[in-house]
This record gives C-alpha cells, sequence and structure tokens, in this order.
C-alpha cells in the first residue's frame, strides 16, 4: 500500500510539472520592447528570476555590457559580485541547470556569472544572446575544442539564425525572446566603448505578463 502510495504522488507531481504553464516577462527599454518566456526545465533560475521581476530589482538596472554578435548583459555588473562586497538579499549564488535541450541560440535568455569551477550563476545579472550564423567548420571546432557535441537540429538553428554556441554547458540557459527579437538589433546598433559599455545609458523595465496579456500579446489560447 506504502509503494503504491508513493507511486501515485511521484505520478502526480510528474503530472503537474508537465501540465505547469510558461511564465512570460516583458522587457521594455528606450529602445523597444520584447517578450521572454521563461523555461519549466530551469525551475530554480525561473523563479529567481520571476521574483526579482515582480519586485521591481530591474527597473533599476541597465545593459551595461552590449557586444554586437554575442551577447547584450544587464542586471548587476560583474564588480557588485566581488569578494570583498557584502551581498543584498537578492544577491546569491544559484546552482547552475544545465540542460543540454537548451542552448545559446540567438534571442536565448541566460545568467551571468564568474569563472567559477561550479558554474554558478549570478542570481542578478542575465544577459541574451545576439551571436551570428555559424559555418559546419565552425560548429565542428567548437566540439573539439570544448569537448561537447551540437545535434543536428540544433547545428541547423546555428547555421540560420545563429547564436554562441561555445557558451552551451558552460552557462545557464533558463528562457528565450518570443516576440520582440529587434531589440537585440536596435541595442546593439547603440555606441559603445572598448570595453562594451554604452554612451546613453540603457536602463530596462520589467513585468511578468498575465494570461490574458499572453493571449493578446501572442494570439493564443491559455
Amino acid at each position: 500500500m506504502k509503494q503504491l502510495l508513493i507511486i501515485v504522488f511521484c505520478f502526480f507531481v510528474t503530472f503537474t510539472f508537465a501540465q505547469q504553464k510558461n511564465k512570460y516577462v516583458r522587457i521594455e527599454t528606450e529602445q523597444g520592447s520584447c517578450i521572454i518566456k521563461l523555461y519549466n526545465e530551469t525551475p530554480v533560475h525561473r523563479d529567481n528570476f520571476l521574483k526579482l521581476v515582480k519586485n521591481g530589482y530591474f527597473n533599476s538596472t541597465t545593459f551595461n555590457r552590449i557586444l554586437k554578435g554575442f551577447v547584450i548583459q544587464g542586471g548587476d555588473q560583474d564588480s557588485m559580485y566581488a569578494k570583498s562586497k557584502t551581498f543584498n538579499s537578492d544577491q546569491y549564488w544559484i546552482k547552475p541547470e544545465l540542460n543540454a535541450a537548451l542552448f545559446h541560440k540567438r534571442g536565448a535568455v541566460a545568467m551571468g556569472r564568474d569563472d567559477n569551477a561550479a558554474k554558478e550563476s549570478y542570481s542578478t545579472q542575465f544577459y541574451i544572446v545576439d551571436g551570428k550564423p555559424c559555418t559546419k567548420e565552425q560548429l565542428d571546432a567548437v566540439e573539439k575544442k570544448y569537448g561537447t557535441h551540437i545535434p543536428e537540429e540544433q547545428r541547423i538553428v546555428y547555421s540560420s539564425i545563429g547564436g554562441v554556441p561555445r557558451l552551451d554547458q558552460q552557462y545557464t540557459v533558463f528562457g528565450e525572446i518570443i516576440k520582440g527579437i529587434n531589440l537585440v538589433d536596435k541595442i546593439t546598433a547603440l555606441k559603445v566603448n572598448k570595453d562594451g559599455n554604452p554612451d546613453k545609458v540603457v536602463w530596462m523595465k520589467l513585468s511578468v505578463l498575465t494570461p490574458e496579456e499572453v493571449a493578446d500579446e501572442l494570439k493564443l489560447t491559455l
């Protein structure tokens, strides 16, 4: 009887997770806006991001590192995570949630980090992939250099819309832009210095979309 209850409970948890609807966040800047879908496959990163969006944390931060053909990065700067600095309640390390099916295609959203061996993420720093289309030879070279395997379906994406495959399995990807990818183009068109810092501050405002807003924006029935 006890074993039966355990099996039923496990089935319920699995079914509930499978049925869980995705959460969506709008990013607004002076350059435009986009909508990102958060992945249920990375629940810790998803929930951390949602918490910060809901409490308005990112609304006082900027896209401070803009590297055309690579990424646009925002939230807290690297210096906020210096070893000598005292963290606030929203700043901490998150264990990686690496998933081979979630990769650094153009428009992917991932968490930043330093070079720590555990690949733990900064809780308050994220980036959006710009990248560029890759040739077969370039993808082969990434596999050889990093000892990874890029599945054929991902190769098709990397060769068509582009991305940054060398970051796969190194940083946690937890979402993707599903509307408004041209925001990346507009931000990467800004003038920056040699370190990627923009001449003009790029403030951001993030908000969690309601199911009704998602349905309206994406023309879906939820």
